[in-house]
């Protein structure tokens, strides 16, 4: 018996680095999809896997440690449910997938809730998707040794193309917002590839905590007045002030959503993006350059999307068909993810 499931992608439109502050986050999925579909295994105790996108084939014990390549977050799931108590027999998976590599649209977090997904039909097991976010987020955090948030696992579970969802990464509560019909996202590769796995954002998040602590909070969600972070020394106030705004620009989005202000939304990304730049420090130039020719031409709004140091923007504009070429033009390196132009705009 075989079982297949697919996740999509996703956007971040609001709320970068919050997450693991216990923050707001407004993101969208995106149409790009990883299928995985689980087979029984050929090799009792073993994990073999093909990835259609490397034409590549890798065989692993299923209680090995990571190895630093991408059997890691699948096996990191199957880890996961095997230290629930759940039984995961030896098992054969394929992987396909279009969602671009190194673009910062959560390419891991569709890989690991789509191979849960599978394995939920496969070995019919009682998990709700908000359960299948969890546990993907704890694969990624525990076994591939990425300390990300719960935001990418949750969308790609959870949301519904089209909307937004508003997500209280504390409670988890959450609810879909819908986006303007008067406007369009596109998302841009900047053409410098993302790698969370690099220092970057480790240090960000141990800058955080570390304000926090200074601060007496568990989290810098608990921090509402900024004039308490202006004790803090370098650079842990800007990493503060950061997180703190950026959580307000959430609240502040999802109300302009649902009042109908196109112009305030872009306004906050806007916002968004120069407190990424100058507070938290995770854009680089040709991000900025990018968000600038964005701007310049047209949208609205525009800022850096995923955890930063490189990847892509995210813009919201009215005709995408008469914006993208200006843009284009001044950043040769860039292309489009979405919409998609062409199937180039799928490569790595």
């Amino acid at each position: 018996m075989t079982a297949s499931a697919r996740a999509p992608a996703r956007a971040n439109l609001l709320g970068e680095h919050t997450d693991y502050n216990d923050g707001f986050v407004l993101p969208t999925p995106l149409p790009y999809f990883t299928t995985v579909t689980v087979a029984p295994g050929n090799q009792a105790g073993m994990i073999e896997a093909f990835a259609a996108r490397f034409g590549q084939t890798l065989v692993r014990p299923l209680d090995a440690p990571r190895q630093g390549d991408w059997l890691d977050y699948p096996l990191g799931c199957v880890t996961i449910l095997r230290a629930a108590g759940i039984e995961v027999p030896a098992l054969r998976l394929t992987i396909e997938s279009d969602i671009p590599m190194g673009a910062g649209i959560s390419s891991s977090a569709a890989l690991e809730v789509a191979t849960l997904r599978a394995l939920r039909r496969w070995l019919d097991l009682p998990l709700d998707d908000e359960k299948i976010a969890l546990l993907g987020q704890r694969a990624e955090s525990e076994y591939v040794g990425m300390p990300c948030g719960i935001m990418d696992q949750m969308v790609s579970s959870l949301g519904t193309p089209g909307q937004a969802l508003f997500l209280d990464t504390r409670s988890l509560a959450h609810r879909l917002v819908a986006l303007p019909s008067s406007h369009q996202l596109a998302v841009v590769h900047s053409g410098v590839t993302h790698k969370l796995t690099e220092g970057g954002y480790r240090q960000r998040r141990s800058e955080c905590e570390r304000a926090a602590a200074a601060l007496g909070v568990p989290s810098l969600r608990d921090i509402n007045d900024l004039s308490r972070i202006d004790g803090l020394p370098e650079p842990l106030n800007h990493r503060a002030h950061h997180v703190v705004t950026e959580n307000r620009r959430v609240l502040d989005g999802v109300a302009a959503l649902e009042r109908g202000d196109v112009a305030a939304f872009g306004q906050l990304m806007v916002e968004s993006h120069a407190s990424q730049r100058d507070d938290y420090a995770v854009s680089v130039p040709e991000i900025d350059a990018l968000v600038d020719s964005a701007l310049h031409h047209g949208a609205l709004g525009a800022r850096l999307t995923g955890g930063g140091f490189g990847g892509c923007i995210v813009a919201l504009i009215e005709d995408v068909e008469a914006w993208w070429p200006a843009v284009q033009t001044d950043n040769p390196r860039a292309k489009l993810v979405f919409p998609r132009s062409d199937k180039e705009s799928t490569d790595g």
